[in-house]
């Protein structure tokens, strides 16, 4: 299971739609304006955006076939409501691309995932069960869970998963389902953020977690990546910049927030680019609420009218092209059917925020001069 050459998961990303359809003209026009080289990786800061976000991709030959593997999403003890027991992600699910993926390399490698695989692959149609606490796994032929599953009973629970399969071969969300259920293996929200936000740092000559680490009451010996959530995003901190949501103030690294019923911001998403030719912007977020395919890191995109740069990224005009699904196919769908309506929820308490890190002003200034 060697990687192939690391520009690889580019061209998958680019040249292959998402399930669902033909490609519509105007994310077309989107696709192409980035399938350039030079505009997909940008310049300035936006070149190092791109890179980072490419590092949580690693493209492997699993079960014979050739899969474009995405940082999984994590966020512990997010289904633990039916069950006292808790679990906790690699690195709490903090930890960076050079931490992950070493790791689940090497549980690509074990015996169990290859026993997983060649379940995947018996020619048997069945119900994969996954124990979440227990980081375990099993499967189900018996014709009467088969049958549940496909007239849309859903027997699932939220710590213990049930996926019908056709068992004609291992596929990527498979993969995802054993990463995240099994490894518990992936980066919440707010730790690919700052992940994207460190990279462009670390680009300028800057240690982010150091400079922070008094902003973010890091505790002597601690990694400041674990401090860094979406609450330190949305705090009063100095170093926090609020930004008039308007297009024409938005700048690549500026932060995307999204609030929650409570009036705190549940999830958080980084800007790589804002065309104003175009009329597209293009942000990157790490979540499962999403198609099966994009779980995990993805890029989205926002379309607005190049001509009219003052509306407010909450103008119902704009839109949002990114959907929103239940992680698993039978789970309560999220509440939200995409990312625009999740951004303008919640507007007697605000609604979404955009944010920018004071400290990277001057970073950015530097990598975007010619």
């Amino acid at each position: 299971m060697r990687g192939l050459s690391p520009l690889f998961p580019l061209f998958l990303l680019i040249l292959i739609p998402a399930p669902g359809g033909p490609v519509r003209a105007d994310d077309a026009e989107a696709l192409a304006a980035f399938s350039d080289p030079s505009r997909i990786w940008g310049r300035g800061v936006e070149s190092h955006i791109e890179e980072a976000y490419r590092l949580c991709f690693k493209t492997k030959i699993i079960g014979g076939k050739v899969m474009n593997l995405r940082m999984p999403f994590a966020q512990n003890n997010e289904r633990d409501t039916l069950t006292g027991e808790g679990w906790e992600f690699l690195g709490s699910g903090k930890g960076s691309p050079d931490f992950l993926w070493p790791r689940i390399e090497a549980i690509l490698r074990s015996g169990d995932f290859d026993q997983y695989t060649e379940t995947l692959s018996d020619g048997r149609e069945k119900v994969m069960i996954f124990d979440i606490p227990g980081q375990k796994w099993s499967s189900s032929r018996d014709l009467f869970d088969i049958a549940r599953m496909k007239a849309g009973a859903y027997r699932g629970l939220p710590h213990r998963p049930y996926v019908l399969v056709s068992g004609q071969g291992i596929e990527e969300t498979d993969v995802y389902n054993y990463l995240y259920c099994v490894v518990l293996a992936g980066m919440d929200c707010s730790a690919f953020v700052w992940h994207i936000l460190s990279y462009i740092a670390k680009q300028g000559g800057l240690d982010l977690g150091r400079t922070l680490s008094g902003s973010l009451g890091v505790r002597r010996g601690d990694d400041p990546s674990r401090y860094a959530g979406t609450a330190f995003f949305n705090s009063n901190n100095p170093q926090i910049l609020a930004v008039n949501d308007e297009i024409r103030n938005l700048k690549p690294a500026d932060i995307l927030l999204f609030r929650s019923s409570d009036g705190a911001m549940a999830h958080s998403a980084i800007i790589q680019s804002v065309n104003f030719s175009t009329g597209t912007i293009r942000y990157l977020q790490c979540t499962d609420e999403a198609p099966l395919s994009e779980r995990g890191v993805h890029e989205s995109f926002i379309y607005f009218d190049p001509r009219r740069p003052r509306l407010s990224l909450k103008d119902p005009s704009l839109r949002w092209t990114q959907k929103r699904y239940a992680p698993f196919p039978g789970e309560k769908d999220s509440p939200f059917s995409g990312d625009g309506e999740r951004y303008r929820a919640f507007a007697e308490l605000g609604g979404g925020r955009v944010v920018r890190l004071q400290v990277l002003t001057g970073v950015i200034e530097r990598l975007n001069r010619p």
